[in-house]
């Protein structure tokens, strides 16, 4: 059965759209058919990480928000682009089937995406974004959109990259999800946002929900973290991702997991796809 996850956060700058990115490509590796959609619709950016080139962008999320074209139109086929943007820089080894996203790879090897990705970007455009902000949309069309491009694309799992904080289309898209990631870091900033995100998730009745807690320092007591925030909010803690140089020396060029598969940040990853997947 289809799957809808929302990968949310309450403030910006959590590493969502990274995760998303990567725990979507996790899924399409392991055979799932799987769709993406930025709806991040006024700060848009995930395009970037699978390397679609602005100039190929002809329909985006807005222009399905607009009615000027159907939602699959604005959906573009990524998996060929990310794997042969992240050719692998060391040699891979094969883990356990537990976490059988990675398959053996040598120097220069694409990584195959056994089930494909779909990725519905939003507009760049200055204009387009003003008039989001100036005019807003039907949020309904939007849940519309999900339902119709599960149907259209025949998808095992659509990836929902939210926009941060608690508005009409956040909250629409976290009361259609089957999951909600709710990510966060261990800094007073996100804990209050993160209580209020998780109070409204529960009052919505999501089926499922984890917290995701990024960009950890590598000198914390992991096991510590998770236990602290499982207390906290009362919500099983799917990964604790540590602050990674690679990943910032990547800079958003490219899939981490594919460019690093046996990178401890990549085994947590895994782990969030495990829960996700589980199942189903």
């Amino acid at each position: 059965m289809s799957k809808i996850i929302s990968i949310h956060s309450f403030r910006g700058g959590t590493g969502k759209s990274n995760i998303t990115a990567n725990v979507a490509t996790i899924a399409a590796r392991r055979g799932r058919r799987v769709g993406i959609i930025d709806t991040d619709i006024q700060s848009p950016g995930i395009h970037v990480l699978f390397g679609l080139d602005e100039k190929r962008i002809d329909r985006t999320l807005n222009d399905y928000l607009w009615g000027r074209c159907t939602v699959e139109e604005a959906a573009y086929d990524v998996a060929d682009i990310a794997s042969a943007s992240d050719r692998l820089p060391d040699r891979a080894r094969s883990t356990p089937a537990a976490s059988g996203a990675i398959l053996e790879m040598g120097e220069g090897e694409v990584a195959v995406m056994g089930g494909g990705i779909h990725l519905i970007p939003s507009s760049l455009k200055a204009g387009e974004i003003a008039r989001v902000l100036r005019e807003g949309y039907d949020v309904g069309v939007l849940g519309d959109g999900f339902q119709e491009l599960l149907r259209r694309l025949d998808l095992d799992c659509l990836f929902i990259d939210t926009h941060p904080g608690l508005n009409e289309e956040t909250l629409l898209s976290i009361a259609i999800s089957d999951i909600l990631i709710v990510i966060m870091r261990p800094a007073q900033q996100d804990y209050q946002g993160t209580a209020v995100t998780v109070d409204v998730a529960r009052k919505l009745e999501i089926p499922r929900m984890f917290l995701v807690v990024n960009k950890a320092l590598p000198g914390l007591d992991f096991d510590d973290v998770r236990g602290k925030m499982e207390r906290a909010y009362g919500c099983e803690v799917a990964a604790v991702l540590s602050l990674s140089e690679d990943m910032v020396r990547l800079a958003s060029g490219g899939i981490f997991c594919l460019r690093h598969p046996v990178h401890p940040l990549t085994q947590g990853l895994n782990a969030i796809a495990d829960r996700i997947l589980e199942g189903g």
